[in-house]
């Protein structure tokens, strides 16, 4: 480790010198705790009694090597600070003990080899389908009924990747992995940013389930928290005895979740989540991250009037700088609800540097305009087409994730206006608006079953729910159309180009009709969407002739829709009537 690095900010690998690393004279064990007086390591090979630790370094990092310390032992480190003593778990623990216990495991990080070379080498571009499915490792699947009944990391390979290729995702974004003590946290309060949570195995496990996605042609995306951490005193909450990693001053110190905030004007702690963020891409061959509550890394708290944190914002440019040069081929996400401009363009251009950004603003207006009345919905016409106003200055990817079906939010069909067909014929709709409009693609577990329940960390999706038809063919609905997202360039190549969209019709106020084309090198599609509740008749006028083979159509009886002898083809010389069922939307290729 660069000790000029660590402090200034720039250390990407601080994982390399700080921890419990094994070797043939036993276990060293090496932690950074400035304002320590002295040090101890207990743990199962001294039998909880104190082992010092020199200082090492430059003074401020201590160490002890322990000979009869063995792989599996649990260990902590005992802080001395005025007098008092905290214990706590190791920052660069590999592993730990499953919650509510906390003490670091020791874990040769070197018994596990990848065998996919040939997938790490390869690059995403922009103008590939990323459509991504999101879940919660704990609870997509669950092998009993009680909280805590998980299945392992080795396990949930062989359950969820048959699902992800038979559904059509190549994208799998799991919410933090990262250890943390409190599952009503989802993980989002992290106490071991070096460490995947022991609930569902070993880090070894961890890698299998991401090695067996890329045999399968599915990238792997990993939730990371760089702005706060647990309060919890075993963590890094005031790790030295004073508030090493977070503020001394709780105005700023604390979040808005009750956590500690990290100080990211301090080279240190920059250093610490660098090094963080690059051992899951580079040790466990994760392909992205993306990264939460990036607004409140842009803003004082996340709140605009406050004023920017530049300290944190130079961090986040770094950050995002210095993984791209070390893992070319990775993927960066901002889930950034603020109007911040620059998030998506690159460091040298003075912008944050991620690849993509949530779109948080498409998706509250979207979801707000399905929750109004046929009859409201002519005056909120323009909530659908205020998105293409701004979409061209970041990449966006579209999300309907976690956050939009829990806290008595609903879920995202139970947002649809209407009665309990009229949601279903809706959400369809709205699907394919989503999917037909520019832009990468997200959504959250439960979602493609049309499940009504809201999010329960403790709980599987309703997969009984499937026993009915409704909802087993809008499982065959998204599958369908997330096959055709996958297929057809031209709902993907030139997502972030003019080239790709064009509104055919977008003033069709009082009847809710939209029209537009997405373009490809190869291929055009036209998209016509009726979100009133009756059916409407719309007259679709050409340039020059055009040949329209239907693709899909969210009204087919298949998905239980009313519609049935359905037009594959419709020949247009200059322009024809075309029928619009109610809460409907058709996807044609122009020929």
């Amino acid at each position: 480790m660069d000790f000029n690095n660590f402090y200034n900010g720039q250390e990407f690998e601080t994982y390399k010198y700080l921890g419990a690393f094994v070797h043939m004279d036993g276990v060293t064990f090496r932690t950074y705790a400035p304002a320590a007086s002295h040090v101890a390591v207990i743990g199962e090979f001294n039998d909880w009694q104190e082992t010092p630790m020199n200082r090492c370094g430059n003074g401020q990092f201590f160490e002890a090597t322990i000979s009869n310390a063995k792989v599996g032992q649990m260990y902590k480190y005992r802080i001395y600070n005025n007098g008092s003593f905290v214990d706590h778990c190791d920052p660069y623990m590999y592993t730990s003990e499953v919650r509510p216990n906390n003490a670091s495991i020791i874990f040769d990080m070197n018994q596990y080899t990848f065998h996919d070379d040939a997938w790490m080498n390869q690059r995403f571009s922009e103008d590939m389908p990323i459509n991504v499915y999101e879940m919660h490792f704990g609870s997509w699947k669950k092998p009993g009924e009680e909280a805590d009944d998980w299945y392992t990391y080795r396990e949930m390979a062989d359950l969820i990747i048959p699902y992800l290729k038979e559904n059509h995702y190549n994208f799998l974004e799991i919410m933090p992995l990262n250890e943390y003590p409190n599952d009503l946290s989802w993980g989002y309060q992290p106490t071991g940013y070096f460490a995947p949570t022991s609930r569902y195995g070993t880090p070894n496990d961890l890698r299998y389930f991401v090695e067996k996605c890329h045999e399968n042609n599915i990238a792997v995306i990993l939730d990371f928290v760089p702005v706060h951490f647990a309060i919890d005193g075993f963590g890094l909450n005031n790790y030295d005895g004073t508030p090493l990693y977070n503020y001394p001053n709780d105005a700023v110190g604390k979040s808005e979740w009750g956590t500690c905030n990290f100080q990211h004007s301090r080279g240190d702690v920059c250093s610490f989540l660098n090094s963080s963020a690059y051992y899951w891409l580079k040790e466990y061959h994760i392909d992205g991250l993306r990264l939460d509550a990036v607004g409140n890394l842009i803003y004082w708290q996340g709140n605009s009037g406050r004023g920017e944190n530049r300290e944190a914002i130079r961090f986040v440019q770094n950050f995002n700088k210095g993984l791209k040069q070390r893992v070319p081929h990775t993927l960066l996400f901002a889930e950034d609800s603020s109007s911040y401009q620059g998030v998506t363009r690159p460091v040298e251009q003075g912008g944050l540097g991620f690849d993509y950004k949530w779109d948080l603003g498409w998706m509250n207006d979207t979801l707000d305009y399905f929750m109004k009345t046929p009859e409201e919905r002519p005056s909120f016409y323009h909530k659908l087409t205020f998105s293409m106003m701004y979409f061209y200055n970041e990449h966006f990817i579209l999300p309907f994730s976690h956050d939009e079906v829990v806290h008595g939010k609903k879920t995202i069909i139970d947002k649809m206006y209407g009665e309990y067909e009229e949601k279903f014929a809706q959400v369809k709709a709205l699907y394919m608006y989503m999917f037909a409009h520019p832009g990468k693609k997200l959504n959250f577990m439960g979602n493609e079953i049309a499940m009504f329940r809201e999010w329960d960390e403790t709980k599987e999706p309703d997969w009984f729910l499937l026993k009915y038809p409704i909802h087993d063919s809008f499982l065959h609905f998204t599958r369908e159309l997330n096959k055709i997202y996958l297929t057809h360039p031209s709902l993907s190549q030139y997502d972030f180009s003019e080239r790709g969209f064009k509104w055919v019709d977008c003033h069709q106020e009082q009847d809710c009709i939209y029209v537009f084309k997405r373009m490809s090198d190869k291929e055009t599609i036209v998209a016509f969407f009726n979100f009133h509740n009756v059916d409407k008749t719309y007259t679709y006028k050409v340039d020059q002739p055009e040949t329209l083979t239907l693709l899909l159509n969210s009204d087919n009886e298949l998905y239980s829709g009313k519609s049935h002898n359905l037009d594959k083809e419709i020949h247009i010389k200059n322009e024809i009537e075309m029928t619009l069922p109610a809460y409907s939307a058709q996807f044609y290729i122009v020929k």
